[in-house]
C-alpha cells in the first residue's frame, strides 16, 4: 500500500492550518493506534506521509484510513511503513449518501445483520456505528466472521 486517495473536503476536522497537521495527525493515530510502532508523520500540499513498522498489514490499512479520513488531505504515502504481507483480503469503500453500515453489510455480504463486523474491521476508522459520513473510506474484509 503505497499511495491511497481520498476527498480533501470530507472527513474529521482536526487541524485548523497544514503547519498543526502532523502533529495534530500523529496525536489521532497514537490515541487510537491500530498498532504502529515508532510512528512519524509528515504532511505537505494536503499529502500525509507515514512512517513506521505495522505489526499486521490491518494495522497498515486501518492507519491509511484513519489519516485519510481527515478533513484536509487528499492521499497518503506508507511506502515507508514495514509490514508483514496481507492474510485477509479486504476491498475499500467510499460512503455514499443513503449509506449505512446494514445497508453495506447487505451489498457484500447478503446479510444486512453482518454490519457489526465491518465495525470491528474499521473501529479505529468509525467511532458509532451510526455515525458515517459521505466521502468516508472504509475497509470490508471479504469474509464476515
Amino acid at each position: 500500500m503505497e499511495l491511497f486517495g481520498f476527498a480533501k473536503d470530507v472527513g474529521r476536522r482536526i487541524f485548523g492550518k497544514e503547519s498543526e497537521a502532523d502533529q495534530k495527525i500523529r496525536e489521532m493515530l497514537e490515541a487510537d493506534n491500530p498498532g504502529i510502532q515508532d510512528l512519524d508523520v509528515k504532511v505537505k500540499d494536503g499529502t500525509v506521509a507515514i512512517s513506521g513498522r505495522a505489526e499486521e498489514a490491518a494495522a497498515l490499512e486501518k492507519a491509511v484510513l484513519m489519516a485519510g479520513n481527515v478533513q484536509g488531505i487528499a492521499e497518503v504515502d506508507a511506502s515507508a511503513v514495514a509490514a508483514p504481507a496481507a492474510v485477509e483480503e479486504v476491498d475499500y469503500y467510499l460512503i455514499e449518501a443513503g449509506d449505512t453500515l446494514s445497508k453495506i453489510a447487505q451489498q457484500f455480504y447478503d446479510d444486512a445483520t453482518a454490519y457489526p463486523h465491518i465495525f470491528a474491521a474499521n473501529r479505529e476508522v468509525i467511532k458509532d456505528p451510526d455515525l458515517i459520513f459521505v466521502g468516508q473510506k472504509i475497509r470490508i474484509p471479504r469474509q464476515p466472521a
